[in-house]
């Protein structure tokens, strides 16, 4: 029997829940295990997870691991981890989480971010001499909605003052779980990122900005040391050995939050090739020369896990947790809808039944609209005001048709930035690359192909992306490979191309889906606006 490879246990830490995989540095992924972990979403834009349910979720996954493929396991020569960004946790001096983890899509810290950054003149409620500083340093700023660190750690100094006052460091997810596996505090180039905090003018030496950091509110005694997300950060503590089954020996990889891993493990670590992510929220991202910012389309290139070259970053705020609310608050677990695919209600199976549906409805959705912004938008507008909405129903409507216009929505929604896309890396982009969850639907593949106009390229295994990605870098931190090796071990499956039948269809539809935008985002602004005083 042929010798096992080395494996690099990968970790993927999403908003949904955590997985692991066993990673080899050809990308063969042997195994995949995964446990819930839920989100708590609270009046007033909060939303929390708790970094306790995280820890005991990956024991569980890697019990599963080693319950299924012991050889493997026994081959691991180092953990790397994948994490949603753009989380906030204030931990002790011991480690201890002090608050649950504010997530990505807590906007809470929104009024305490215009408050600190305030000034005439200003934009979206900041100064606008702080965000010329911003965009010069870091090739971005804040979200105004409030959806980052340099928010969420304003809003815990100004509420939670005796919080504050024990926090030892405000770390992100991926930084709080290499705590936990290593005991050392540190961030990555990409985890600090959304801290607005960083000289990001050299990709190979990213640091700290004295200015940025004696102007963000936050003491820079609470701000984690930076490292690349290749380095090796130390090796297993005895209680993480235990917790996962491994030797403490093993090596553990800095790591990077999901999208900066999800471009490697889309197999996109080439100048200027695009691929999507489609998962609970979505993003078109490439890796780049240089640093740039389109400020427009809040769209930039940032530091990624290639330590000379820039990611950019095309992020949308939901994408298939439009299909998620579609199966959770609309279809029941005995819903007539389900039988049309013959299916049950287990997890997934409910988007086979979709894709079952969706080929009965032509293109155009029998004139239904759905704009898919649940949860506001990033990009290619920053409107944290923004709702999801279904356009044109008629008494012929059906409920088909609504699942189709909710496809269509997200496809359009992508077209729109795509076209920011295009401009910011200066030529059309004709082919790109999809993964993420959503990539597992022949149809929503098609939809994408026919409303971008682009081939579109499906990932073999999109589920295992950011596993993928996180085995990777992993891999290449421990001198397996080079990022330059990579595009040669991608497999891709299948290839979608643009349907010419559909092509004036969607264009004249994308054309009211961009009026719609426009008329109806002072409505939304009315509509969902803070109380005064807040």
């Amino acid at each position: 029997m042929a010798a096992v490879p080395p494996q690099i246990f990968a970790i993927d830490l999403g908003t949904s829940g955590m997985k692991a995989a066993l990673v080899a540095a050809d990308g063969t992924v042997t195994g995949w295990a995964e446990r819930p972990v839920p989100l708590r979403v609270l009046p007033g834009g909060g939303a929390e997870q708790d970094p306790h349910a995280w820890w005991a979720a990956l024991g569980e996954v890697a019990a599963d691991l080693g319950r299924a493929h012991p050889e493997q396991l026994r081959a691991v020569t180092a953990v790397c981890a994948s994490t949603q960004g753009e989380g906030t946790i204030a931990v002790d001096a011991a480690g201890e989480p002090l608050t649950p983890c504010i997530s990505w899509l807590d906007m809470r810290g929104a009024p305490h971010l215009r408050r600190q950054f305030g000034g005439f003149p200003a934009y979206q409620g900041m100064s606008v001499r702080r965000i010329a500083r911003w965009l010069r340093l870091t090739g971005g700023m804040p979200s105004p909605t409030g959806k980052d660190p340099a928010a969420h750690m304003l809003f815990v100094r100004d509420t939670m003052p005796q919080v504050y006052a024990r926090t030892a460091t405000f770390l992100n997810v991926l930084d709080w779980i290499n705590l936990k596996l290593t005991g050392r505090t540190v961030a990555t180039v990409d985890s600090i990122l959304t801290s607005w905090v960083t000289d990001n003018r050299r990709p190979g030496d990213i640091r700290y900005s004295p200015a940025l950091v004696a102007d963000c509110g936050i003491g820079p005694d609470k701000l984690p040391p930076i490292v690349a997300c290749t380095e090796v950060i130390g090796t297993l503590t005895p209680d993480a050995a235990t917790h996962l089954g491994l030797p403490e020996m093993v090596q553990v990889v800095a790591g990077a939050i999901d999208n900066t891993a999800a471009a490697i493990g889309a197999g996109t670590t080439g100048d200027n090739d695009p691929h999507l992510y489609v998962g609970t929220s979505s993003w078109i991202a490439a890796h780049v020369p240089r640093k740039k910012t389109d400020v427009a389309a809040g769209i930039a290139s940032v530091p990624c896990a290639i330590g000379d070259r820039y990611l950019m970053t095309a992020l949308q705020a939901t994408a298939g947790a439009n299909l998620t609310w579609l199966r959770d608050k609309v279809v029941e677990y005995d819903d007539p809808l389900l039988s049309a695919g013959h299916v049950s209600r287990d997890e997934g199976t409910i988007f086979d039944a979709f894709d079952t549906i969706i080929p009965t409805v032509p293109p155009g959705a029998n004139g239904v609209l759905y704009t898919p912004w649940l949860y506001g938008e990033r990009a290619p507008v920053d409107d944290s005001n923004l709702r999801a909405g279904f356009l044109n129903i008629s008494l012929d409507t059906n409920r088909s048709d609504l699942l189709r216009a909710v496809f269509e929505g997200v496809a359009f929604n992508t077209r729109w930035l795509a076209g920011a896309v295009d401009r910011f890396l200066g030529a059309p982009v004709t082919s790109l690359a999809i993964t993420g969850g959503g990539a597992l639907s022949d149809s929503w593949c098609q939809i994408f192909a026919d409303v971008l106009g682009v081939q579109i390229r499906r990932d073999a295994q999109p589920l295992a992306v950011n596993v993928r990605g996180a085995g990777w870098i992993g891999a290449v931190g421990t001198g397996l490979l080079s990022f330059a090796d990579i595009p040669d071990l991608m497999r891709t499956d299948r290839i979608f191309t643009p349907n010419p039948a559909h092509r004036a269809t969607y264009d004249e539809i994308f054309d009211v889906y961009r009026a719609l935008h426009r008329r109806l985002a002072p409505v939304y602004r009315r509509l969902n606006r803070p109380p005064s005083g807040s």
